[in-house]
Parts: structure tokens; sequence; C-alpha cells
């Protein structure tokens, strides 16, 4: 089987993609910035139920950095470039998010054109697609982009939506024949394997431990990590994905006052604490001026948004499970780890 290099290992999507790849018989090789987290990430795949390491292997390389990524990308036919910045609250300088996403980018694509790689997946958001736009009823899909001239577009959107333009612009005019492929998840869910949640995780944490006192009103996509990486790896060999953008989301967008259903009905006692009651925007707002994580959000109160998977679905053969499953397995992923 192939060599794959997965940047980003200690990651919420590149640990399932680890998993996912090792279990079809390639030999992987993932990048951390440093060696001494190799344990930990041995660790996330062991919960997930891999016990094997001989075809795993660690480098150490930094977005920030040229070095290490001519030795991580030797040897690989196909590299799936997961690391990108995603703090939980918004930065001071966006700069400290947009510098490593589109720089990083483009370093691993070099090293991968330089090295022979045959294709790149790049792992892009839904934040490349549906922001800075009017609100729509309808769904979007791969042909749109964010409008980083639009109203309340944030540092995390604009770092995905310029590095991943920037991938595209390096393809086109210095790719040398290397093919490009790009996954665009919306919010992404799932079992929890490792101690660093991603916000979408955090966010169900929040709910289930009592932490918020109702929901905000709004909306987002929901998709479960497992298939989103089972995306990466179909992108990674499907012939008719090369120059091609994939966006990963299990039907229509969900109300949060919809997720708080949903971990009521199917979790029980254990979700006692999950707030069902709609915070007024006003509230969330002024929370936000002492919760800088909650600053993220204030900008999609009260808007509807929708996007559709028919691509990924129709070209690759995608078949994501329910967004329904997804919510449930990352709250009781998240009950087993605190028992």
């Amino acid at each position: 089987m192939s060599a794959v290099l997965v940047t980003g290992g200690s990651g919420f999507i590149a640990s399932h993609t680890i998993l996912q790849l090792l279990a079809a018989g390639h030999n992987v090789r993932t990048t951390v910035r440093s060696l001494s987290r190799e344990g930990e990430v041995r660790a996330m795949l062991k919960r997930g139920g891999f016990e094997r390491g001989e075809h795993l292997s660690f480098v150490s390389a930094d977005l920030m950095s040229d070095a290490g990524w001519p030795a991580a990308v030797a040897g690989c036919e196909y590299v799936l470039h997961l690391a990108s910045p995603f703090p939980a609250s918004v930065p001071k300088d966006e700069n400290e998010l947009i510098i490593p996403a589109r720089d990083g980018a483009l370093r691993v694509l070099r090293a991968a054109r330089d090295a022979g790689v045959k294709r790149v997946v790049l792992t892009s958001s839904f934040a490349a697609i549906g922001y800075g736009h009017p609100e729509q009823e309808a769904a979007f899909t791969e042909k749109d982009w964010t409008d980083l001239n639009g109203p309340d577009v944030m540092p995390y959107t604009k770092s995905k939506t310029l590095a991943e333009r920037a991938a595209w612009e390096f393809i086109a005019r210095d790719g040398a024949g290397l093919e490009l492929s790009v996954v665009n998840p919306v919010a992404v869910f799932g079992p929890v394997l490792g101690p660093d949640y991603a916000t979408s995780i955090l966010l169900v944490q929040r709910m289930m431990d009592g932490g918020m006192p109702g929901v905000p009103r709004m909306c987002f996509g929901v998709v479960d990590v497992r298939d989103v990486a089972d995306l990466h790896l179909r992108a990674m060999t499907g012939p008719a994905a090369n120059g091609e953008r994939f966006l990963a989301v299990a039907g229509d967008f969900m109300l949060m006052t919809e997720i708080a259903k949903v971990l009521k009905s199917r979790l029980g006692e254990a979700a006692k604490r999950v707030p069902t009651r709609q915070l007024p925007n006003w509230l969330v707002r002024l929370a936000a001026l002492r919760e800088p994580a909650v600053k993220q959000i204030i900008p999609e109160l009260g808007k509807w948004k929708n996007a559709t998977s028919e691509k990924a679905q129709r070209v690759l053969g995608w078949s994501p499970r329910s967004r329904e499953d997804s919510v449930v397995a990352t709250a009781e992923s998240l009950k087993g780890s605190t028992n």
C-alpha cells in the first residue's frame, strides 16, 4: 500500500484519519511540532482501537518553518494536510492565524511537489465557502467562496479562505503536475480520542456539564469526524477528486436548540444539565464582553445557513452518518472520558 503523510497528527480529524489509513493498510508518517507528543498521539490511536505501531512513524515539523518538511514528505505518494491553527477565542492579531495557515499550506505543497508526491488533500473548511454573504435560502455549494470584504468575517474564516485560495493558486502556477483535492467540513463532531478538544467538542461539553444557562439562537452544519476522515481517503485516491473541493456536511444545518433536544432525548439522565431554552441575542452579546470564546459566534446570531454534500456523495460515493448520531457520539465519548 501507499506511504501517506498526515500533517498535525495530534489533531481531532488527523487522529481519526490516521486510524482509517492504518486500517486500510497504508504506511503512515505524521508530523507533530515536537516529537515529545508522539506518546500522546499513540495513546489517542490506542483509544481508537489501534494497537500495532510498525506502520506509523513520526517527524517533527512546524507550519512556520521550512525545517523538517523535506524529510516529512520524502517517499510519500500522498499528503493529507490537516494541520492548521483553530483557537477557542479570537486572537488580537488576525495574522496569528492567517500566516501559519496560508504559509504552512504553501510549505507543504512546495515540499510535496519537490518530492514527487502524487496528490495533496488539503483540509479547508466551510469557513472558506459560506461567510461574508447576505442571507440566502439556497444551500451553499463548492462553487461558493467566502467574501472577505463582506461583513463580520472573523480571523479564522479569513485564515481558511486565504490558505485555500493560496493553495489553488500555487497548483495553477507552480504545481508542476502535483494534484490537489480539498475537503471543506462544517462543524466536526464525533468520538473524542484526546485531551485537546475542538471548538465543536467544547460546545457539547459545556452543554452536558451545565456550563451554559441556555443556547444561542444560531445554527451550523454537523458532520462526524469519522466521515470527514473517510472523505479524505476517498479524495486521496479517487481519480475524479483531482482539482475538486468537497463539502463535508450531513444533512441540513441544525439549530442549537435541536442539538440540545437530541442530547436530551437520546441520553436521558446523563443529559439532565443540557439547557433547552434559547437565549436572547442581547444576552449572548453581553456574555461575549467577558468571555472571549463567545465573541466568535456573535456574527452568526439569528442567521440561517445551509450547505449540501451532494457533490461528495455523487462523485466519491461518500455516505455520512446522521447528524443526530454524530452529536450523541460526541457526548458519549466525553461522558466516558470523565468517568
